[in-house]
């Protein structure tokens, strides 16, 4: 029995904006598997509840004629790891997404809930990072779009104010287009844990030398984050063992773990330095080339 005191079922995304602009306490519930355990624990700030789980409007991948991929803040992990545009074009988000919970979760859990939550341990906060996804975002007063970047404001904040639904993701060509990336994620039972870190990597090569690269981090910060450091320590560099230790160097400006009780922050720092190495090098032979000793 879950103790809601009061529960709205939205129509649409404009009227689930309405439902929350009427009521400061509720809660939107997507999948749920984040929503339902505050409610089995009893928490007071989720007893006020928007239910927005089956709109259409919140499902989908699409490409346009010009190759931006859209997709809606409520397709499931599942949905992602098999759909074929994913696959093809967002092969880190696929990545990240088939390691998150157990085939169940999966199945219910959301793209959009998963960022919302705003817990730096979220599994597809990374990929989000390094193809810079852009946020489509319902307000009261329409529609407005952010980046990806800037968004997660604190441990479990986001940049999301009264009355706002976070709509769909989208991703510019020129952010996946002739680039390869990778993810990966170090959690003591794999999938079925919270990530003790987790990282992404994108990289764009010319002439066996880095062109750009892209590099995040979860659990690395109180919000997830992207490396400047490291991927100014890339730029240019050719691809040797040399340059992923240079990069794995400059990483630790970028990063301040903690210590918890999953793990010491020590041992964050040695697992953020070896995983930087490892997510590029993965990212290096996607894109077509080869790390040279």
């Amino acid at each position: 029995m879950y103790d809601i005191e009061r529960y709205h079922h939205a129509e649409s995304v404009a009227h689930a904006v309405a439902l929350l602009m009427e009521d400061d306490q509720a809660r939107l519930l997507a999948g749920g598997t984040d929503v339902l355990i505050q409610l089995h624990h009893l928490n007071p700030r989720f007893r006020h509840i928007v239910d927005i789980h089956d709109l259409a409007e919140l499902r989908g991948v699409t490409c346009n004629a010009h190759g931006a991929i859209r997709i809606g803040s409520g397709t499931t992990f599942s949905e992602l790891i098999e759909h074929p545009l994913v696959q093809q074009h967002l092969p880190a988000l696929a990545a990240s997404a088939a390691v998150i919970a157990g085939p169940q979760i999966r199945n219910v859990a959301t793209y959009g809930g998963n960022i919302c939550n705003g817990a730096t341990s979220a599994d597809s906060a990374c990929p989000s990072l390094i193809y810079e996804a852009e946020l489509e975002i319902a307000t009261p007063q329409g529609t407005r779009f952010t980046s990806i970047n800037g968004f997660h404001t604190g441990p479990g904040k986001v940049a999301l104010t009264a009355g706002e639904v976070l709509v769909a993701f989208h991703f510019k060509p020129e952010n996946y287009r002739n680039k390869g990336a990778a993810s990966f994620k170090y959690a003591m039972r794999d999938a079925m844990d919270i990530s003790t870190i987790g990282c992404s990597a994108l990289c764009e090569l010319d002439a066996g030398r880095f062109r750009e690269i892209k590099l995040a981090f979860g659990v690395a910060a109180p919000t997830p984050v992207r490396c400047a450091h490291a991927e100014q320590a890339a730029a240019g560099q050719p691809l040797t063992r040399q340059t992923l230790a240079a990069i794995a160097e400059a990483v630790a400006q970028d990063v301040s773990p903690r210590t918890s009780w999953r793990a010491e922050k020590s041992f964050r720092l040695h697992l953020i330095s070896t995983l930087t190495k490892r997510v590029i090098e993965q990212a290096v032979k996607q894109a077509g080339g080869e790390i040279n000793e």
